[in-house]
């Protein structure tokens, strides 16, 4: 099966409720959120977060996305991710995908670290005996250790972001879309991490990856795309994107 990601004229739009006007307009501002204020309906005011965004991509591809803060590229992976929904276009994504975006989802804190294993592969559509079969290995990489038998309640911020990163990471895909090059838990973690990370990466048939890191876009990707308010400023390979200096434009401004 070929995979490919296609996403034509995608918008999406928020909706904030009952706030006044320019209450939101402040709170816009100041927060750096992003897209563009367009209408005011009484009490509704809509956020434009993207808008008419299109672009192709197929085997082989890796895609950086960059842009400041608040300027889309965030929403844009969830929205390829399926998170978010958009208001008009389309998004087909062809090839198993996993999501390095908001991993903690779906994650429930009074159950335990196995519980909760079985329950991020089953969100992934693994069968159960799959995921069984590779319990050990999950375990085994996270170093939790008999804390796996405990509730995730009890576990620190960089255990559950260990054993989050183990599961996500142990089930190949054929798309992964991931926002930054994750490095998760503690010091001691984060080597191993980052040698599993690179190789998740090179076996992923697209790669679609928010960053700030201009020197590893251009390492990694062979597509860029720059996001300004909600729109495409550029789309093309990634030696033409450094050729006309976007890299170091954006790193001036």
């Amino acid at each position: 099966m070929s995979c490919s990601v296609r996403l034509d004229g995608v918008t999406l739009d928020y909706y904030v409720y009952s706030v006044r006007a320019q209450s939101l307009r402040n709170a816009v501002f100041n927060m750096a959120v992003g897209g563009k204020l367009y209408k005011d309906q009484g009490d509704i005011t809509v956020v434009r977060a993207l808008e008419n965004v299109s672009f192709n991509l197929e085997e082989g591809d890796r895609l950086a996305l960059i842009g400041h803060n608040g300027s889309g590229k965030t929403t844009l992976l969830k929205v390829i991710a399926g998170i978010y929904l958009p208001a008009r276009g389309r998004v087909d994504v062809q090839g198993e995908m996993t999501s390095m975006i908001a991993l903690g989802a779906g994650l429930d804190m009074d159950a335990t670290g196995l519980q909760n294993i079985r329950k991020m592969g089953a969100m992934r559509m693994i069968p159960a005996k799959a995921i069984d079969a590779r319990m050990g290995a999950i375990v085994e990489f996270s170093g939790l250790g008999d804390f796996v038998r405990l509730p995730m309640k009890t576990y620190s911020q960089g255990m559950m972001a260990r054993l989050m990163f183990a599961c996500a990471t142990e089930f190949d895909a054929d798309v992964l879309v991931l926002d930054e090059w994750l490095a998760a838990g503690d010091a001691d973690f984060i080597t191993k991490a980052m040698e599993r990370m690179q190789g998740f990466v090179d076996r992923a048939k697209i790669v679609v990856m928010g960053t700030h890191n201009f020197a590893l876009a251009q390492q990694v990707c062979n597509k860029v795309c720059v996001m300004d308010s909600g729109r495409i400023t550029y789309f093309g390979p990634t030696e033409g994107w450094v050729a006309g200096g976007g890299g170091l434009k954006m790193a001036e401004a």
